[in-house]
C-alpha cells in the first residue's frame, strides 16, 4: 500500500507503474519479433554418394544456385563434392597432391580476386594435439555441370594457408569466413570454453601465420560453424545444439561473440557434425556421419521470420 499520499497522487502513481509495465512489455515483444524463428525441420533424402561416410563439413555454394560443397573428414583422396538440395550427388573436386590429414569444415566466400568466390577447407582436426601447423585450403570456386561427373575433377588451382596457434596445439573442427572482411575464424572444440581464433586477410602464402586469440565462448564442443553471406549472423554447433549470434552493424565478431547467443531448433543426429546456411539466410542445412549402419540425412530447418534475415 501507498501510505500518506492523496488520493490523486495515488492514482498518478498507479498509472505511471501500468504505463512503465506495457513499455516493457512491448519491449520484450519487440525483442522476441527480432529474434530469429525457425520452422520444423525437413528432411531433404539421404546422402547419395556412397563415399561420403564421415561427413563433416557443409557449405552452400555461391557460384552454383541450389548447390551445396560437401567433404569428409579424412580418406585417401582430398577431394570436395557437389550435392543439390536433396542430397543427389553432381560432382567430385580433387585436389592433386594434397595429403588429407583431418579436413573438418569448409566455407564458401569471396578471397584474393574480387570477382571471384572461393571454398574454404580446414585441415584443422587434431584429436590428439600433436600437430603444430594446420592447414587452410582455398579454391576458387568451380561451376559444376548440370550432368552428373562420375569421375573426379582435378583441381590444380589453389592455395595453402598454413597457421600456428598462439597458446598451444589445438583441436578444432568450425572454419568460418566473414564476407565483408575476408577474415578467416577457426573454433576450438574440446576447452570447457571454445576460443575464437582469427586470420586477418590478406593470409599470408609463403608463411606460417600465428592466429590471434579474439573470443572465449561459454560453450564446448563446437563441431562446425558458417556466418551467412550478409556476414552478420553467425552459427555455431555442437553435437546437441545449433547457437546464434546476430552482429550489429560496426560490430566486431570479438565483440558479438560476447553476447548471450539464441539456442536454435535442431534434433540430435547421431553423429551430427555438420551445419551451414543456405545462401540467403533464410534457412540452415545440417547432416551427419554415417553412425552405426544408419545412413546420413540432409536436413532443413527454414527460418519463419525472413524479415530478419538482415542483408538478404
Amino acid at each position: 500500500m501507498i501510505y500518506g499520499l492523496s488520493l490523486r497522487r495515488k492514482r498518478q502513481l498507479i498509472m505511471a507503474t501500468s504505463v512503465s509495465m506495457a513499455i516493457i512489455s512491448l519491449l520484450l515483444i519487440n525483442l522476441k519479433a527480432n529474434n530469429p524463428r525457425f520452422g520444423t525441420r525437413e528432411d531433404m533424402g539421404k546422402i547419395e554418394h556412397h563415399r561420403l561416410s564421415e561427413a563433416s563439413g557443409l557449405a552452400a555454394s555461391k557460384k552454383n544456385r541450389n548447390i551445396l560443397w560437401i567433404h569428409n573428414d579424412s580418406g585417401k583422396r582430398a577431394r570436395v563434392f557437389a550435392m543439390d538440395r536433396h542430397a543427389r550427388h553432381l560432382a567430385s573436386y580433387q585436389l592433386p597432391g594434397v595429403k588429407m590429414r583431418d579436413w573438418e569444415d569448409i566455407a564458401v566466400g569471396p578471397g584474393p580476386d574480387s570477382s571471384e568466390s572461393y571454398i574454404y577447407i580446414g585441415d584443422i582436426g587434431d584429436n590428439g594435439a600433436i600437430h603444430g601447423i594446420k592447414y587452410i585450403y582455398r579454391i576458387p570456386e568451380p561451376k559444376v555441370a548440370h550432368d552428373v561427373q562420375k569421375h573426379p575433377i582435378q583441381l590444380h588451382e589453389f592455395d595453402r594457408i598454413a597457421f600456428r596457434y598462439p597458446d598451444g596445439k589445438r583441436d578444432a573442427e568450425a572454419l568460418l569466413v566473414d564476407a565483408g572482411t575476408r577474415d578467416i575464424y577457426v573454433v576450438s572444440k574440446r576447452e570447457d570454453r571454445a576460443r575464437v581464433y582469427q586470420l586477418r586477410y590478406p593470409q599470408s602464402l609463403t608463411e606460417v601465420t600465428t592466429a590471434e586469440h579474439v573470443a572465449s565462448l561459454e560453450i564446448s564442443g563446437v563441431v562446425a560453424g558458417d556466418i551467412s553471406g550478409a556476414g552478420t549472423e553467425l552459427l555455431l554447433k555442437t553435437y546437441n545444439k545449433i547457437y546464434y549470434w546476430k552482429r550489429k552493424s560496426g560490430e566486431i565478431w570479438a565483440d558479438a561473440l560476447q553476447s548471450e547467443p539464441v539456442v536454435l531448433p535442431y534434433i540430435l543426429e547421431l553423429q551430427g557434425e555438420a551445419v551451414c546456411w543456405d545462401l540467403l539466410a533464410v534457412g540452415y542445412f545440417t547432416t551427419s556421419e554415417e553412425f552405426a549402419g544408419f545412413p546420413a540425412q540432409l536436413y532443413y530447418y527454414p527460418r519463419v521470420n525472413t524479415e530478419a534475415a538482415a542483408g538478404h
